[in-house]
């Protein structure tokens, strides 16, 4: 289990102070964001190189931020994609007119919330190209391998673009020669048993005695298949025909090899592992250049390691082999650190600032929406730890944590706010998507945004205002991240209650009334997400040990808009029941 820690919800921002105090001669802390750049800043006219993802993967990100590798590193919480606004702020920091590269593993909270950062800054006038990584072969069919995810790959991939970046390649280049690193990389991984979050007291889940999970996620989910224990020839013979069953027909035989441990595997069973690793790959002819064995893409403490093969033709092997002098990577001579002048990031909080004017009718609709916002609070608070294990069925099992986090920030951020209905939900919804990060943080933040830009700071707030703008925010919703009803996400209730709840507006019910019977319209559905296979996200590759296990975020949903109802209702709000 994770040992070393304090308060639970602050371990990323006590992780990212130690590691800013032990590696100042690397790195230095962008101001507001959770993430670093190179200690010498950007270099002016050059490409720059931003990694990030959920912290928790302890060397990736953070610890290759440094010469002939990363130049900027964007964490999140433990296996949860930063948000929106942190990507955007070190992307920001990093950028030094070159254009910039943000990569990052195949997620659908990464690639919402860099797809976004990248929006913002592409307006802004900075080039930014999106290189997502899809190495795992246990997570999709070949001729499915942008539905893959990025675990141990991401390495090579994020070594290939860095080392480009530096030796003064174009924004198109680099972005080209990742894309072909991508293309060219396999891993397979076994796992032999979980990892726990910092402050639970048991492993998102367990391998039996005497057996083994194949095709494990690097976010603490299981494998995909069980095994019995076998011996290290075994092992690795088990692994190599997995790699190597994609070689492309083209490839020379010359290739970059990583034996990854997950954070629980000691170095010396990886180097036993690699010996009989070695011997198969070269009875296959492929000759391993400058492999690497170790940890480089972790897990915090999951037991479990993983072999990654990437082919090094069309010019990808002299950047691999290619010095780096970073935290937890050094390779060669990169010669003395360049130093850059010094960029500071000036706050966002004037580019996000609202409008105050706003009606006395939409001023009166404000303390209703500031208890919805308790109630909201309380009821995922009252439920986190049985969200978090639905979450753990076939996910992270960090639901319930995010999302908590989401609606303290949300609450804290409305009840701070100034204007009308619309501007504090405007601010709630800021406020959430930064704090919560992640798939349902941006989601969510969309939810809100939508509402509280159709409620507006003009308008009286009446039923049919209220149920239009539901209707808004599950537009935006299924806009950004693609869901549709049977994808056993949270719009499996999200589109029943706004349908009930604009339905029964329809038919002449109060707002109280409709909002109630849409309530119970989007439990009902989140219970029978229990039956559904996941189409989307990280549960996907997991289906089957999804089946019979409701979407975390579907009864998330329930629970909020049930708790929301009593208050229009004008109910104590009080206890919201179970989650399950």
């Amino acid at each position: 289990m994770t040992h070393i820690h304090d308060d639970p919800s602050q371990f990323k921002e006590e992780v990212i102070a130690g590691f800013a105090l032990a590696y100042a001669r690397y790195v230095r802390r962008v101001p507001g964001a959770a993430g670093f750049v190179r200690r010498g800043g950007p270099g002016a006219g050059k490409v720059s190189l931003v990694v990030g993802g959920g912290s928790g993967h302890y060397p990736s990100y953070s610890g290759v931020t440094g010469a002939g590798f990363a130049d900027g590193a964007v964490l999140g919480d433990v296996f949860t994609s930063p948000s929106t606004e942190q990507v955007y702020r070190v992307a920001r920091a990093a950028s030094g007119g070159g254009g910039v590269v943000l990569a990052f593993g195949n997620y659908a909270g990464d690639r919402l919330n860099f797809g976004a950062a990248q929006k913002r800054l592409v307006e802004e006038g900075i080039d930014t190209r999106v290189v997502y990584v899809t190495d795992d072969v246990a997570s999709a069919p070949l001729d499915e391998k942008d539905r893959r995810r990025g675990i141990a790959g991401t390495f090579t991939v994020y070594k290939v673009g860095g080392a480009a970046a530096d030796r003064g390649d174009s924004l198109d280049e680099v972005e080209r020669l990742m894309r072909l690193a991508n293309d060219r990389t396999s891993s397979f991984g076994v796992a032999f048993d979980g990892c726990t979050l910092p402050g639970r007291d048991d492993a998102l889940f367990h391998v039996e005695d005497g057996r083994m999970d194949f095709g494990l996620g690097i976010h603490g989910e299981p494998g995909i298949s069980s095994a019995p224990w076998m011996p290290a020839p075994e092992l690795a013979a088990a692994l190599v025909e997995k790699v190597l069953a994609e070689r492309p027909a083209d490839a020379s035989g010359r290739a970059a090899v990583l034996v990854n441990g997950l954070g629980a595997t000691k170095y010396e069973e990886l180097f036993v592992l690699y010996g009989h690793v070695a011997r198969l790959l070269e009875e296959a002819g492929v000759d391993a250049v400058q492999p690497e064995v170790g940890e480089l893409v972790t897990s915090l403490d999951m037991a479990g390691c993983s072999l990654s093969v990437t082919w090094l033709d069309g010019g990808l092997e002299e950047l691999w082999v290619a010095p780096a002098d970073t935290p937890a990577f050094r390779r060669g001579d990169v010669g003395e650190l360049p130093t850059y002048e010094t960029v500071e990031v000036a706050s966002t909080a004037d580019e996000h600032a609202v409008d105050v004017t706003a009606s006395e009718e939409s001023r009166a609709a404000v303390p209703r929406v500031r208890a919805a916002l308790d109630a909201m609070t309380a009821a995922v608070e009252e439920n986190e730890a049985e969200l978090g294990r639905i979450d753990a069925i076939a996910g992270d099992g960090d639901h319930g944590l995010g999302m908590v986090r989401g609606c303290r920030a949300a609450r804290e951020a409305a009840h701070g706010a100034a204007g009308g209905a619309g501007a504090v939900l405007a601010a709630a919804a800021d406020a959430f998507g930064d704090k919560a990060g992640g798939t349902s943080g941006i989601l969510w933040g969309i939810l809100l945004s939508g509402i509280g830009a159709e409620l507006g700071n003009e308008q009286e707030v009446t039923a049919e205002v209220v149920a239009a703008a539901v209707t808004r925010g599950l537009d935006a919703v299924q806009a950004a991240g693609g869901a549709q009803v049977g994808d056993k996400t949270l719009v499996d209730a999200l589109v029943p209650f706004a349908e009930t709840l604009r339905a029964r507006v329809g038919a002449g019910d109060g707002l109280g009334e409709a909002w109630s019977v849409a309530a119970s319209a989007a439990v009902d559905a989140a219970h029978e997400t229990a039956s559904l296979t996941p189409r989307l996200g990280r549960a996907r590759p997991l289906a089957e040990r999804s089946i019979g296990t409701p979407d975390a975020g579907a009864v998330s949903m329930g629970l909020i808009v049930t708790a929301v109802g009593a208050v229009l209702a004008g109910e104590s709000v009080g206890s919201t029941g179970g989650a399950s």
